[in-house]
């Protein structure tokens, strides 16, 4: 089952103007070995939105030290405001204006979707480790001995040869 965009003139609709959902489902382009499961509350605020997750699944990542794969669950507990735009001064595609900070958020149409699946996955991609370790005693990878002694990689000897032809 897909996660159906949520109409905002509707959500004012709404006990509260939130819609909750439970998810319990695969999110589309995320990898993940387990669905996501979890809770979405969506709040039309009049001039915003209120969005808040608590979600989980379990992802398969690569070790950045030893490059072997490992499992790690991403917890979501989020919240962000989403503002918006009741002037309409967005709608109007223009190649070039000046932004101000205020500028550098998210603004959707007040009589649009908002699209809670991708919201979904921007956010799991946002709780992604920056950096992949598979655990606090993972350790680099031994070079394999050539029997020289130098601790050269044999694996590399064909880079190495072609190195010499060039120089």
């Amino acid at each position: 089952m897909v996660i159906q965009p949520i109409y905002l003139p509707h959500l004012l609709k709404q006990p509260r103007c939130t819609q909750v959902l439970a998810i319990d489902q695969a999110i589309a382009d995320l990898k993940t070995l387990t669905p996501v499961r979890g809770e979405v509350s969506v709040r039309h605020g009049g001039t915003f939105l209120e969005v808040k997750a608590e979600a989980e699944t379990i992802v398969t990542l690569h070790c950045d030290r030893c490059a072997q794969s490992y499992n790690q669950r991403l917890a979501l507990d989020t919240k962000e405001i989403l503002w918006l735009d009741n002037q309409g001064e967005n709608t109007i595609p223009v190649l070039e204006r000046e932004l101000s900070w205020d500028d550098l958020s998210e603004v959707l149409p007040p009589d649009g979707h908002f699209d809670v699946e991708t919201w979904l996955y921007e956010q799991f991609n946002l709780a992604l480790p920056l950096k992949n370790l598979c655990g606090k005693d993972c350790q680099a990878p031994q070079v394999p001995d050539d029997g020289t002694g130098n601790g050269f990689d044999r694996r590399w000897a064909a880079l190495a040869d072609l190195k010499q032809q060039w120089n």
